[in-house]
C-alpha cells in the first residue's frame, strides 16, 4: 500500500475514535451538571452553554500557534498532541467535584485539543492534489462517523455505568487513537527553522489571506458552527420534555445525535465524489438552505419520532458543507502554508462553537426551549442566502505551483498581487 493511503486510512480510523470519544459526553452534559448541584433550568442553561464552549474558547487562541508550529515541525506531532493531550484532560475531569473544575478542565482540553484542523493538515500535505477532495472528504466522513457513534454509546454508557466512567472510557479511546497515528502513521517532514531574514508572521497571515474565496469559507465555517452549536447546550433538555420515561434521556439523545452523524458519514461519502474536481458553491447553497429548513422544523416537533426523523435529514445536508468548505480551503493554498491556514480556520470554527452555545443559552434563558431552533434555522438560511447571492458568478480560484511566490523573500506591494493572480 502507497504510504499516502496508509495514513490516510490510518488518520481515518483514528478520527473516527478520537471524535467519538469527544461526542460521548455531549448526550449527558446538561444532565451531569444537574448530578453537580446544578438544578435551576436557567443555571443548567447557561452552565452548559459555557461547558460546551469552553475547549473553544481556549482553541481559538491556541490553534493558530499550533497550526504555525505545524508546518514549522511537522503535522504528525500536531495529531498527536491533540490525541494525547485530550485524553489526559478527559481522564482528569472523571474527577471533578463541581461544576467551576469541570469548567476549567474544559478550558485546559481546548489547550491541547483540535484534532480535525491537524488532521485535515497533516492528510492535505501528504495525499496526491488530484486526490485532495476525496482525501478531505474522507477524513470528514470520519468526523461524522464519531459524531454517530460517540453519542450513542456515550448515552448508553451514562445511563448504565454512570457520568464519570463515561469520561475514563473518553479517555483511553484517545489515548489508543494517539497510539494509532505514533505507530503507523509516516510523514517525510524537513525542519524548517527561524531564520532572521523570515518576515513576520503577521505578514505571512496578509499574504495568505489575500484569497478572498479563502476567506469567505472560512467565515462561512463560523457562521455553519455558530447556528448549529446554539442547540447543542438544551438538546437533552429538550428530549426531555418529549420523552416519557426521564431514566431513557441521555441514551434518546445519544441515539438522535447519532442519527446526524450516521446520515452525514453517507452524504459526505457520496458527496465527496461529485466535488472531488470541482467543488460547488451550490451545492453549499443547498446544504445551508435544507439545513435551515430542518432546524426550524424541530421547534414544532411533539414526540421522539418526528424529532429522529429531522435528525436523520439533517444530516444530508450536513455532510456536504464541511467536507466542500475545507477542499475549497486546501485547493486554494499552496502546501507550504495549509498547517497555519487551518490553524486558522479552526479558530473561527471555534469562535462559532462558543458564540453558538453561548447565544443558545440566553435565547432559553429569555424565550423558551424551542425558540432556539427557529433562530438557528434562519440564522442558516440568511447565510444561505448570503452565499448564493455573492458567489453565485465566481469561480473557485485553485492555487497552482506556478503561482506561488515564496514568501521569505518577497515582502513588497508587488507580491501581494502576484500571490494573488
Amino acid at each position: 500500500m502507497k504510504i499516502w493511503k496508509k495514513n490516510l486510512y490510518s488518520v481515518f480510523i483514528a478520527e473516527i475514535i478520537s471524535i467519538s470519544g469527544m461526542a460521548f459526553i455531549v448526550p449527558f452534559l446538561p444532565l451531569y451538571v444537574k448530578e453537580l448541584g446544578v438544578t435551576e433550568i436557567g443555571q443548567i442553561a447557561r452552565w452548559s452553554g459555557l461547558l460546551v464552549s469552553a475547549p473553544s474558547i481556549a482553541m481559538v487562541f491556541v490553534s493558530p500557534i499550533w497550526g504555525s508550529l505545524a508546518d514549522r515541525f511537522g503535522r504528525k506531532i500536531m495529531v498527536e498532541r491533540a490525541l494525547f493531550g485530550s485524553a489526559i484532560t478527559m481522564f482528569l475531569m472523571s474527577m471533578a467535584s463541581n461544576v467551576t473544575q469541570l469548567l476549567l478542565l474544559r478550558l485546559l482540553q481546548g489547550v491541547f485539543s483540535g484534532t480535525i484542523a491537524a488532521c485535515n493538515a497533516l492528510i492535505s500535505t501528504t495525499c496526491p492534489e488530484k486526490k485532495m477532495g476525496t482525501s478531505i472528504g474522507l477524513l470528514q466522513t470520519g468526523v461524522f462517523l464519531g459524531n454517530f457513534l460517540g453519542p450513542l454509546m456515550g448515552g448508553i454508557t451514562a445511563d448504565i455505568f454512570g457520568f464519570q466512567n463515561s469520561f475514563r472510557i473518553t479517555s483511553t479511546l484517545l489515548f489508543f487513537a494517539g497510539c494509532l497515528v505514533f505507530f503507523l502513521v509516516r510523514e517525510n517532514f524537513i525542519y524548517r527553522p527561524i531564520k532572521k531574514q523570515n518576515i513576520p508572521f503577521t505578514l505571512k497571515i496578509r499574504l495568505v489571506f489575500q484569497n478572498k474565496i479563502l476567506i469567505i469559507m472560512i467565515l462561512l465555517l463560523f457562521l455553519f458552527q455558530f447556528s448549529i452549536r446554539a442547540v447543542t447546550p438544551i438538546f437533552s433538555l429538550f428530549v426531555e420534555t418529549i420523552v416519557a420515561n426521564p431514566n431513557t434521556v441521555s441514551s434518546i439523545s445519544g441515539f438522535l445525535f447519532a442519527l446526524t452523524g450516521l446520515t452525514s458519514a453517507l452524504s459526505a461519502i457520496i458527496m465527496s465524489k461529485f466535488f472531488e474536481k470541482n467543488p460547488s458553491f451550490t451545492i453549499l447553497f443547498i446544504g445551508f438552505l435544507g439545513a435551515g429548513i430542518i432546524f426550524i422544523s424541530q421547534g414544532f416537533v411533539t414526540n421522539v419520532i418526528q424529532l429522529g426523523f429531522l435528525r436523520l435529514c439533517l444530516g444530508i445536508f450536513y455532510g456536504a458543507i464541511i467536507p466542500i468548505a475545507n477542499t475549497i480551503i486546501s485547493l486554494s493554498i499552496s502546501s507550504q502554508n495549509r498547517g497555519k491556514v487551518f490553524g486558522i480556520s479552526s479558530s473561527f470554527n471555534f469562535l462559532g462553537k462558543i458564540l453558538g452555545p453561548i447565544m443558545g443559552s440566553l435565547i432559553v434563558t429569555a424565550y423558551n426551549i424551542p425558540f432556539i431552533f427557529f433562530f438557528s434555522g434562519i440564522s442558516l438560511l440568511c447565510t444561505g442566502l448570503v452565499l448564493y447571492a455573492v458567489l453565485k458568478n465566481i469561480e473557485i480560484p485553485f492555487f497552482r505551483k506556478d503561482q506561488y511566490v515564496d514568501i521569505k523573500k518577497t515582502v513588497s506591494r508587488e507580491a501581494f498581487s502576484t500571490y494573488n493572480k
